[in-house]
């Protein structure tokens, strides 16, 4: 019986062991916040038993012992370029964010190369050139990059395309997601509860749609060099096109049921905003901890984001932050990365030049969180129900600051142009007013209430598109669809033709009829 049972032991064991899938994680985007977002996913399956692999350029803040990571670093030279670039789009101050994606084309060319060649690195070709690798899974990190799920046809395995934004028309054409104007607004815009949208929300929708396309365009030539550059060499690769009807589906960092806005989506969108939050938050490195716990009247979180850095600020509005925050009675943690050069000592005042920005923000203490209005923090705010004062700088950020606002969550103030009157009078009136937090901790209860944690999303769906072999019926009819069936282009010029040569018909008979009535009948003449 005893022995029985041990075999049974070893059978199961054996079983849960080859359980394990093999999946490869792409996520090669110069941006640390889109690395937090994807690792964090990568992370979810290598802690369900995944055999995982992971490619990437810049070093994860989040790892895990069992990922197996290939890091295929920038040259100092390259990485000094990143900072100038990203120091340049925080000085345009583009609060649209499709301006800004025109604005920084020529630098995404230098974003293709870079991640081109983190693909033709030796250790990564050998993953597909090795046959004795084998992968059930490829996770493409979205960067505008769309040519290296190329890699997933080299594989022979289904892709699911990782993102860092709720689907828009920037995203949408990966899936065949449709596109509604008409009640979706663009992702420069959002809409108040038990409202819909304005002429001037559905106009901006529907031109912004337009301008996507053609970013999408611009952008899907650049895809298209870099596929024929990267796997060119490969008479058996398909065309470029129809290599991109192979998505599974797409992990979206997003929530639209708290967070809108309510739209359509295919079976393909799969939403897991708030992946990168752990469930039970790590406990506090001991200065951190010391320093909040301590906090007598509270303490304030202050970052700016992991693209735009302290040396990045002008000094002037450096020294107006510090102003107003040294004399606040609340103690301040600081994201400073340049410790030997900090904007003035004071006593209520940390720095760091890296915080676990989630776990501070589960700490009780955390009263404000001022940040840059990236997705990924204000994410973590909302979960935790930590009221903000946003300062935008380039992308998608002025929309979220925007949709933070419209909901009662803070306030939101340039961070280009800030002086030290509104940004004290920001501060308190946050602190002071409990309408903030409050409407934020009400937001959280939702945003957490769902069927499934974003973590176990993650796993479901992406073991669900390994049982399911690419998961194929998921797809829409859009993706295998020209754009003239798609619009039903060929219809309604069928309709047209119709109602043309009905009504060319009908002038003819008109015609017809009128000659006939006009027409005098011809007089007898009398004998």
């Amino acid at each position: 019986m005893v022995r029985i049972l041990l075999l049974a032991v070893a059978a199961v064991a054996l079983i849960g062991g080859g359980q394990g899938a093999n999946i490869l994680g792409l996520f090669t985007s110069l941006s640390p916040s889109h690395l937090i977002i994807q690792m964090s996913a990568a992370k979810a399956l290598a802690e369900r038993g995944h055999n995982v692999t992971v490619v990437t350029v810049l070093e994860p803040a989040i790892t895990h012992k069992d990922i197996n990571l290939i890091q295929v670093p920038l040259s100092e030279e390259d990485t000094e370029h990143m900072s100038r670039v990203f120091e340049k789009m925080g000085k345009n101050n583009d609060k649209n964010m499709l301006f800004a994606m025109f604005r920084m084309f020529g630098h995404m060319r230098f974003m293709f190369h870079k991640i081109a060649d983190a693909l033709k690195d030796t250790r990564v070709r050998d993953l597909y050139v090795n046959k004795d690798n084998r992968f059930d899974l490829v996770l493409s990190g979205f960067a505008l990059n769309d040519y290296q799920m190329g890699f997933a046809q080299k594989l022979k395995a289904p892709v699911i395309v990782v993102a860092t934004l709720p689907p828009s028309p920037l995203f949408n054409y990966l899936i065949g997601n449709p596109e509604e104007p008409s009640c979706v607004p663009s992702i420069n815009d959002s809409v108040e509860k038990g409202k819909g949208l304005s002429f001037g929300q559905r106009l901006s929708s529907y031109l912004t749609g337009i301008g996507y396309k053609v970013f999408s365009k611009m952008g899907e030539i650049q895809n298209k060099k870099a596929y024929k550059e990267v796997f060119g060499d490969d008479p058996h690769m398909p065309e470029y096109s129809e290599m991109m009807k192979n998505v599974s589906l797409v992990f979206f960092a997003s929530h639209a049921i708290s967070e809108g806005p309510i739209r359509p989506n295919v079976p393909g969108v799969i939403e897991i905003g708030g992946i990168q939050i752990k469930d039970t938050p790590t406990p506090l490195p001991p200065n951190i901890e010391e320093f909040v716990g301590n906090a007598t009247d509270g303490a304030i979180l202050l970052s700016l984001g992991s693209n735009v850095q302290g040396s990045h600020l002008s000094p002037d509005t450096v020294q107006k932050m510090f102003n107003v925050l040294s004399k606040l009675k609340q103690r301040v943690i600081w994201k400073w990365e340049d410790l030997d050069k900090t904007p003035g000592k004071s006593d209520n005042i940390l720095y760091s030049k890296w915080l676990p920005q989630d776990d501070i923000l589960a700490h009780p203490k955390i009263k404000l969180f001022i940040n840059h209005a990236g997705k990924g923090g204000i994410t973590e705010a909302q979960y935790h129900g930590k009221p903000m004062l946003s300062l935008p700088v380039f992308g998608d950020q002025p929309a979220n600051a925007d949709a933070m606002v419209k909901k009662g969550f803070g306030l939101t103030q340039s961070l280009l142009t800030l002086e030290e009157q509104p940004f004290r009078e920001g501060i308190e009136e946050i602190l002071s007013n409990p309408t903030y937090s409050q409407a934020v901790s009400t937001f959280s209860k939702l945003y957490r209430d769902r069927p499934l944690t974003a973590r176990e999303s993650v796993i479901y769906w992406s073991e669900y598109v390994i049982r399911h072999h690419g998961a194929a019926h998921l797809q829409s009819p859009l993706m295998h669809m020209s754009f003239v069936a798609a619009n039903n282009l060929d219809v309604f010029a069928l309709l047209a033709i119709i109602l043309v040569v009905f009504l060319l018909l009908t002038k003819a008979v008109i015609k017809f009829i009128i000659r006939k009535l006009s027409s005098k009948p011809k007089k007898v003449k009398k004998q």
